[in-house]
């Protein structure tokens, strides 16, 4: 939840959760939301709006990403969050966003707290079950996207369909890489020889960040724009691969339910580091907490100012 004023730049944070419901826990597979999915969405979704109701909200946007573009019974979704967002904000519900709006919002949330001149940006946002990667520019709120791509490859996603060891054999491993390439062969198109400066946004990156830096535990204020080295962050990766789920449980930062999953996240992670080395000559990459949520309620501000 965030304030601001119609027709001017910039947000103040009221409220900033996260949670990991896993919306899109077996997706990959099935082709549907599990029950148990809907049910914790359901669970935070109540608690994010009596927290609204009493903060006074005014406008709300919620939107559905990658897990549920995918999904044959998103309709049940749609249902719940109808129910629930409507018991306060009638006429409320989720709506399903393409990739390409998805790539918008998170671009221009990951970018509101950096200096234009630093660009253009290429942005990245590895989520559970998609990456999208953006390149752009901005000036004073203003977002020109470059080009834009959202690839099926995610956290869970990759090691729902890969990694099925604990920790992963090195077969496994190799396998998540194969398919990794070839999801970031889509990618080939995009102008990142173009940018200047490279943008990892949401949790695996700021996990990644934070375990990089060594923290004992996740500070969000000495993570935001933090700068590490594309080489440290794929010692990190590697590093965080080999372990067991047990042993990732045990790092300083590590939020327990990301545990499972950092392993494909870091190898996803790693293979964005090498594209942006080989295509771009970057050579570091700036960690942020603003990211798509960042973006929603920037997009809910401009549509109140009409």
């Amino acid at each position: 939840m965030a304030e601001g004023v119609p027709g001017e730049p910039g947000l103040t944070d009221v409220v900033r959760e996260m949670r990991i419901i896993r919306l899109g826990e077996g997706v990959d597979a099935t082709g549907r939301l599990s029950e148990g999915a809907i049910s914790r969405c359901r669970t935070a979704l109540t608690d994010y709006t009596e927290t609204m109701n009493e903060l006074g909200v005014q406008s709300v946007r919620m939107v559905a990403t990658s897990a549920t573009r995918d999904a044959a019974n998103k309709d049940e979704l749609f249902g719940m969050t109808a129910e629930v967002l409507g018991k306060q904000f009638p006429g409320t519900q989720a709506e399903v966003i393409s990739g390409q709006t998805e790539a918008e919002l998170t671009f221009a949330g990951g970018v509101s707290d950096l200096s234009p001149a630093d660009g253009p940006f290429v942005v990245t946002d590895l989520g559970g079950g998609s990456t999208e990667i953006v390149v752009g520019e901005y000036d004073d709120g203003d977002v020109r996207i470059l080009g834009a791509q959202s690839l099926d490859i995610g956290c869970v996603r990759i090691t729902e369909r890969t990694l099925h060891s604990d920790p992963p054999s090195s077969g496994e491993v190799s396998e998540a890489r194969r398919v990794i390439g070839e999801a970031l062969e889509s990618a080939s198109g995009l102008p990142l020889g173009r940018a200047k400066r490279f943008v990892g946004v949401a949790g695996t990156f700021t996990t990644l960040s934070a375990v990089a830096q060594g923290m004992a535990t996740y500070d969000p204020v000495a993570l935001h724009n933090s700068v590490i080295s594309l080489e440290q962050m794929r010692e990190v990766c590697a590093r965080l691969v080999a372990l067991p789920i047990a042993e990732r449980r045990g790092v300083g930062p590590m939020h327990p339910g990301r545990a499972d999953v950092i392993g494909g996240g870091a190898l996803v992670a790693s293979a964005l580091c090498d594209l942006m080395s080989e295509r771009a000559g970057i050579t570091d990459i700036t960690v942020s907490e603003k990211d798509i949520l960042d973006g929603i309620a920037m997009s809910v501000l401009a549509r109140l100012a009409g």
